[in-house]
């Protein structure tokens, strides 16, 4: 692949810099690279903000948002959290109701036999819940192993993640939409991570509310992502940036295609974008 700039459309002045980051800004192991680290100091150092907006919950990103030096504003769980890491609390948060979430998967298994479940309880000390069976995608994620799915219930949760031993992720997408889209929103975040949020909510949901306490339009804002729960919030950024390790959906519809998150393609489209002091 060229250099991103080849491809690029002529360049604003942007001014939010939104980051996934599975898949994304970190590479396999979870970290992120000292060239990706240095090219968001670029950012910082012109003025810009840098907002991670991710699938993962508040309380499984505070750690990487201090790695990275963030102490303002992230967009979590798909965008149903608002988080303040200066702070340490939700400014805004969107629960999935409990009893909506067992109808819907229900439905669901009606149709394709036994899904494995998770959820994502919420609050920035919410722990994620595991069913008998089921796998964790990130087994560097700490996870609660619960005997039944009842315990799934107990406390409020902002979203529900499914598994299923047989159909790859984009078919059980592809069924939740058909029997449950009109309870919840599906989405797929990446390998073994097919979701259900409250319905309505997406990435975009929660960057939009983010940027605007930034007080900063869409058409300043740059988006980078790699998997299809990343198409909304490209679809309201001025520009959205996909990484060449991206699923099919998400380079459709983006503006460009840079290298891969192990390649920092991150970093090498804000390197062409924020020169050097």
């Amino acid at each position: 692949m060229g250099p991103y700039s080849l491809i690029m459309a002529p360049t604003p002045a942007y001014a939010l810099i939104a980051t996934d980051l599975d898949g994304t800004l970190l590479r396999g192991d979870d970290t992120v690279s000292d060239r990706s680290l240095a090219a968001l100091a670029r950012v910082a150092r012109a003025g810009a903000r840098h907002l991670v907006v991710t699938g993962r919950p508040a309380p499984r990103v505070r750690p990487l948002l201090a790695g990275l030096g963030c102490t303002g504003l992230a967009v979590c769980g798909q965008g149903a959290q608002v988080y303040d890491a200066a702070s340490d609390r939700l400014l805004w948060s969107v629960r999935l109701d409990r009893g909506l979430a067992e109808t819907a998967l229900g439905k669901i298994e009606a149709e394709v036999g036994q899904v494995h479940a998770a959820v994502d309880q919420d609050g920035v000390d919410g722990l994620t819940l595991i069913e008998p069976g089921y796998l964790m995608p990130h087994p560097t994620l700490p996870a609660v192993r619960v005997g039944r799915r009842d315990d799934l219930w107990r406390a409020p949760i902002s979203k529900v993640l499914l598994r299923h031993a047989s159909l790859s992720d984009d078919e059980l997408a592809a069924v939740a939409r058909s029997v449950v889209g009109s309870l919840a929103t599906v989405t797929m975040s990446g390998p073994g991570m097919v979701e259900l949020q409250p319905r309505g909510v997406t990435k975009a949901t929660g960057l939009a509310l983010a940027a605007e306490r930034l007080g900063i339009g869409p058409e300043r804002a740059l988006a980078f992502g790699d998997m299809p729960n990343d198409i909304p919030m490209f679809e309201w950024a001025g520009h959205g940036v996909a990484m060449a390790n991206a699923h099919p959906e998400l380079k459709a519809v983006a503006d460009g295609i840079t290298s891969s998150n192990e390649d920092d393609g991150v970093a090498v489209v804000l390197e062409g974008l924020f020169p050097t002091d």
